[in-house]
């Protein structure tokens, strides 16, 4: 954890910027150690002050390194303007992305200097996992695979998705997660259309498709993994050509990944393989997206990315074709850049599966 304050404090430093200042739990664990859901922070290139209520002090006096922790009554948006004017700094950058507007304001209305913006400070120094990050990702997608296994083995007619999705959140947590990193994907049938639908009390069926999107949080890291599968009989021929197609999208785009490779370059890989097969307008989001501490982060692998990639970062791999009123597909790998290549984490295997 010091490392991470003392990269951050240098980067200050080069970037001639009084004080870092954030709210957010991720950013927050990441440079601190602190695990709890409310705390603020200002690090300048000298000093790193932790600000938490009662609730958390002792919590915080026990995880958070490298920081004076500091108890604040009351609202700690207004605490931490109060401790930026006693430090008597005139620029504070904070992430944009990783603050809300009241937040902003209730800072802006007490603090008597200016506040800047900057995207990079911190998620610059995450978008590099060490290779203790890379374990512990590497770990959380192994025992989320296990509970998958051991969730698919209750698999038969009658199951609801929402019942399935419970069943893989208690699997999670019985092996050691602290929970999902995301509330489970599980949808059937027709209803697999639906990229990022939201599991009912929909049946399985003889012939529906299960499309099963799930991971979990291990030691504070998150898996993020998709595996599209057939109950029964597959439902036609149709389906057999968009999952042929999805799957030699998403291993063209694995054998692309490496580093200097531009994200949207990788996407346009994946992209093209449908869009020649026909389907292009049925695949509508971005390739991957980075993994961490949270699901979702950078970089982003779509159209408009303008990322590259880099030994150590950890990205998603997910083309899907999705076809409203039928169903759809989506396969997806957890995926380690490498000095090399890529490190594929994720092991459950990819061939068309009928249950």
């Amino acid at each position: 954890m010091n490392d991470r304050l003392a990269r951050l404090q240098g980067r200050l430093r080069d970037a001639g910027l009084d004080v870092f200042i954030s709210f957010s739990a991720p950013a927050n664990e990441y440079l601190s150690g602190f695990r709890g859901s409310t705390s603020a922070l200002a690090v300048t290139p000298s000093d790193a002050i932790f600000l938490c209520d009662f609730r958390y002090t002792e919590q915080a006096q026990g995880q958070v390194k490298g920081f004076e922790v500091r108890e604040a009554a009351g609202t700690l948006e207004i605490r931490i303007a109060e401790v930026l004017n006693s430090l008597g700094v005139r620029q504070a950058a904070f992430d944009p992305t990783a603050i809300t507007y009241h937040q902003h304001q209730m800072v802006r209305d007490t603090y008597s200097g200016a506040l800047t913006p900057d995207t990079d400070l911190v998620a610059g120094l995450r978008l590099i996992k060490s290779d203790e990050e890379i374990a512990k990702l590497r770990a959380a997608s192994l025992l989320a695979e296990d509970a998958l296994a051991e969730v698919m083995s209750t698999l038969k007619a009658g199951l609801s998705e929402r019942e399935f999705a419970a069943k893989l959140e208690y699997a999670f947590k019985v092996r050691g997660a602290q929970g999902p990193s995301f509330s489970p994907i599980v949808l059937f049938g027709a209803r697999s259309s639906l990229p990022h639908g939201v599991p009912t009390a929909k049946p399985l069926e003889y012939g529906d498709i299960v499309l099963l999107d799930l991971g979990c949080i291990l030691d504070s890291y998150c898996s993020d993994l998709t595996r599209t599968f057939v109950f029964g009989t597959i439902p036609g021929t149709w389906f057999e050509s968009i999952y042929e197609t999805a799957l030699r999208a998403q291993m063209a785009a694995l054998d692309a990944v490496a580093p200097g490779k531009a994200c949207r370059d990788v996407d346009a890989i994946a992209r093209n393989i449908i869009a020649d097969a026909g389907y292009g307008d049925y695949f509508g989001h971005g390739l991957g997206h980075g993994v961490g501490l949270e699901v979702h982060e950078a970089p982003r692998l779509n159209m408009q990315s303008s990322a590259v990639l880099e030994p150590g970062m950890i990205v998603t791999i997910e083309p899907g074709i999705y076809l409203p009123g039928k169903g759809g597909v989506r396969i997806e790998d957890l995926v380690a850049v490498t000095e090399t290549g890529y490190e594929v984490l994720t092991h459950i295997p990819k061939s068309l599966r009928v249950l």
